[in-house]
């Protein structure tokens, strides 16, 4: 193939294209569920009624006018990709990320790649004698994460389509409250699911301490981590002692600040408080007392700092 061409039609840099061919290579791909299999998998990955419209109104089907030689090509060379490191539990870019304002078939196209791998990850599952209820309250992170794109008018997808990678290539659990992240350290995640209660992440960190050792017992963890935002002591300045976040905070020995490449605190601070990443400060919503801060502390000319932290098993 061409990757030249490929890149200049898919609208992306031909470094990335090569990316995909090298590491996909020879790699198996995955099947696509079928059409009329597609509504119920939807459903069950939590995807709203909105977004699984247009993920059908753009399905892959043969001879379908919406999908180009090279877009068939990068659906199955980057679902090979993710495919060919299952089991991995780092952060994998699927492939580039595509002018999405093409309709569907572009602006879905990862998560037909991550609908092709749900038998994939389905069946690492079962070997790894995962119950069925934590693979799919961990695979139906993808709704939750189209819902908050379509939140943000597209701007958290580049991120989320290398996240949802962990969930397809079984690195990731959501047990509970939070979602545990296998690796040197079991790494805490803290989905957009409603209060961090000290009860509920109790709960969750008990979960894992049982889960960890039954399903992977060949990875001896001793230690919880959690990098974000929610771990800056700056926080302390606004949010009273007895919040949710501070509590969560006290649980962790921090590492000494160091800036994160590619990771900007103001960014994510934003990304997860308000949804977006375009909205003027002044235009803001000041309705919590976090928002507030937030706010209050950019305006003033600080930073905030996205910071790692962690504790004993």
């Amino acid at each position: 193939m061409d990757l030249d061409d490929t890149a200049a039609r898919l609208g992306v840099p031909v470094d990335e294209v090569d990316r995909v061919h090298r590491l996909a290579a020879d790699h198996p791909s995955a099947p696509l569920p079928t059409r009329a299999d597609a509504p119920a998998l939807l459903d069950r990955l939590a995807v709203p009624p909105d977004d699984a419209a247009e993920i059908l109104a753009g399905w892959p089907d043969p001879g379908s006018p919406l999908w180009t030689p090279e877009l068939r090509w990068l659906l199955d060379r980057s679902t090979a990709i993710v495919r060919a490191d299952l089991g991995g539990h780092e952060w994998l870019p699927p492939g580039p990320a595509l002018p999405r304002d093409r309709g569907p078939a572009w602006r879905h196209l990862y998560v037909y790649a991550y609908l092709a791998l749900v038998a994939v990850t389905r069946g690492y599952h079962r070997d790894h004698g995962v119950p069925d209820a934590v693979s799919w309250a961990t695979l139906a992170d993808l709704g939750r994460n189209l819902a908050v794109d379509r939140r943000m008018d597209g701007e958290g997808w580049p991120v989320m389509q290398s996240w949802l990678t962990l969930h397809t290539r079984g690195g990731l659990y959501e047990l509970g409250r939070l979602q545990h992240q296998r690796g040197e350290t079991i790494g805490l995640h803290i989905p957009d699911a409603g209060p961090l209660t000290p009860q509920a992440v109790t709960a969750s960190l008990d979960e894992a301490r049982a889960f960890f050792p039954r399903h992977f017992p060949d990875e001896p963890y001793t230690e919880f981590s959690c990098g974000s935002w929610l771990l800056d002591p700056q926080l302390r300045e606004y949010l009273p002692d007895d919040s949710n976040i501070i509590r969560f905070q006290r649980r962790f020995a921090l590492e000494p600040y160091e800036e994160q490449e590619g990771l900007d605190g103001d960014v994510e601070v934003l990304r997860f408080v308000f949804r977006t990443l375009s909205t003027p400060l002044d235009e803001l919503p000041r309705r919590t007392v976090l928002q507030r801060a937030v706010v209050d502390h950019l305006r003033a000319g600080r930073h905030w700092q996205w910071r790692r932290g962690r504790f004993p098993i």
